[in-house]
This record gives structure tokens, C-alpha cells and sequence, in this order.
């Protein structure tokens, strides 16, 4: 069983103050996305998850999982052309900082997917077409491997659960949080040298992020890989994109795993110069594989 990817308690900000803050920062980044975006809350035994939806096509839904310490917000460079035929879905993960209210823990992948499950059902939604990035990664496998009826498909972005997550990939988050004083100039040249689309990301949607570094707590343990045996157990069609610079995998090991493992694995790419961010380094090319993929596997 996948262990890890758990905060152990229920998630909250270490004072009044900061989370006040944060409340701003994240009207503010949600801003970016089109004005036809609708909250919703679905309640869970976990708690009350928020949702953001957009789009009125007809198509089967896309649901949106977001990576760790970040919010629903971080898609917005993707979804109004995922909306354009699909009703699009972007989950705050109950456990990050974000427009959820947890009530009580996710101790693990199980628990993981039984919340993203209870979500679905509280939406009436059947036959998702699930992408997840990084640690959303991690959390959309937990259905495919369960055992979900709501999940029609699987894209995952560079993400959590094949790998066990290395030391580099922590050390890398040190850096461009150091990254992050420098002057604004020197961000590009920075970018590059890490790796990391954070630092040359538009302000409104780092702010929220960074406020959740300084004052939540606690800390996530990092998700750990997928079993064999588990992998196996995927039965939904699955695509996985790689970024080639992705310090989270080594990309042609982690694809080799999943090509090995996932039978219905249908569609795998490594992006060349493309660090961990993939979404948001090359969102044409996600949009692009997304609606391609949705299509081909018949989630019209």
C-alpha cells in the first residue's frame, strides 16, 4: 500500500493573522480564471471540499487535482479551453491550504481516495476523466486503484506514486524558496538553472502558496510509490506525461515502471527541457494531450 501523503492531523494555519492573509491571496489568484467559474461545496466524512466549476459543454467532466502545498487556482491557464466542450471540475484538496474545511485526517492513499470518491458522488459525477499533478498525481491513482466506478481516465502530470519521492526533490524546493529573494531579474536565469516554473509564476498565484509554506501546519509526508501489485490493479485507460528536468522522477525509470505495470496505459511522453510543473510550463500541450486523449477514449 502506498504509504505517506499524509499530514497526520487535520491542517491548519498557525495563526489568525496569516490565514486572513491567505484568504486574500486566494480570492485573488481564483480571480485569474474566467468569471464564469461557480464554487461549490460537497460535504464529506472528512470534511467540506471546495470545487471549482467551469464550462457548460455537454462533454464528460474533467476533474482538476492540483499539486502539494497548492490550490485550484494554479490551473487557470488551462481551463477555459478545457471548458470550451466539457464541464470542468478543480478540486482544493481538503488537506491543503485552499477553500476547503478539513474535520478529520487523511492518514493515507486509502483515505485519499475514499474522500476524492465521496466528492464525485456528492457532484453526481460518472466517468471522470481525472488529471492529477504531482501529489493530485498521487491522489488520482488512489481511485484507479481501489477500485472507483466514477473514473472513466486517467492523465497524470509528473506525478506522485512511482517513485519514492527523493531527497534532491526537497532539497530543490529549499533552493527556490532561497530563489524566491533574489531580485526579479535574476528569476528567469534562475528558473532555468532549477528547473522550477515557481519562480517566473505570476504573483497572485504564488502569494497564496507561499503564505501556506510560512504558516501551515503540519507538514505532509511525502507520498510514497505505488506497489507492484497495486499498479497492476489500474483497469481505466491512462496517459502520463513526464517533464524531461522533472526533479520529482528519474523520467525514463518512472516510465519504464508504469509501462511495465499499468496494462491500459495507452499514451506516456518525457517533454524535453520541461521541469516538474508540467501544466504550467507547457499548458498548451496538456490541453492539447488532455482533449485528444479524452476523445480517443471515448469520454465524449
Amino acid at each position: 500500500m502506498a504509504e505517506g501523503g499524509s499530514r497526520g492531523q487535520v491542517g491548519r494555519f498557525i495563526d489568525a493573522g496569516i490565514r486572513d492573509a491567505f484568504q486574500i491571496a486566494y480570492e485573488e489568484a481564483m480571480a485569474l480564471w474566467p468569471a464564469e467559474r461557480e464554487p461549490l461545496d460537497v460535504e464529506t466524512r472528512f470534511g467540506t471540499v471546495r470545487v471549482h466549476r467551469h464550462g457548460t459543454g455537454s462533454g464528460a467532466p474533467i476533474v482538476l487535482l492540483h499539486g502539494h502545498g497548492a490550490n485550484a487556482s494554479t490551473w487557470y491557464g488551462l481551463v477555459a479551453r478545457l471548458g470550451v466542450r466539457h464541464p470542468v471540475y478543480a478540486i482544493d484538496i481538503i488537506d491543503d491550504p485552499g477553500g476547503s474545511v478539513q474535520r478529520v485526517p487523511i492518514t493515507g492513499a486509502r483515505d485519499g481516495a475514499a474522500c476524492l470518491e465521496e466528492v464525485l458522488a456528492g457532484l453526481g459525477l460518472e466517468q471522470v476523466h481525472l488529471v492529477g499533478q504531482s501529489y493530485g498525481g498521487w491522489l488520482a491513482l488512489g481511485p484507479a486503484v481501489y477500485g472507483s466506478s466514477r473514473t472513466g481516465a486517467l492523465t497524470l502530470l509528473d506525478p506522485g506514486g512511482l517513485e519514492k519521492v527523493p531527497l534532491r526533490f526537497l532539497l530543490a524546493l529549499v533552493a527556490v524558496l532561497f530563489a524566491m529573494r533574489a531580485p526579479r531579474s535574476w528569476r528567469p536565469w534562475l528558473a532555468r538553472l532549477l528547473a522550477d516554473h515557481a519562480l517566473v509564476e505570476r504573483a497572485e498565484i504564488m502569494a497564496p502558496v507561499l503564505l501556506g509554506v510560512r504558516g501551515f501546519r503540519p507538514h505532509r509526508s511525502p507520498a510514497g510509490p505505488y506497489t507492484d501489485d497495486e499498479l497492476r490493479r489500474i483497469t481505466v485507460p491512462t496517459q502520463l506525461i513526464l517533464g524531461g528536468r522533472s526533479r520529482l522522477l528519474r523520467p525514463r525509470r518512472a516510465l519504464a515502471r508504469a509501462r511495465r505495470l499499468i496494462a491500459t496505459l495507452r499514451h506516456a511522453e518525457i517533454v524535453p527541457g520541461v521541469g516538474h510543473g508540467v501544466p504550467q510550463e507547457v499548458p498548451e500541450l496538456v490541453v492539447e494531450r488532455i482533449l485528444r486523449f479524452h476523445g480517443r477514449e471515448g469520454l465524449r
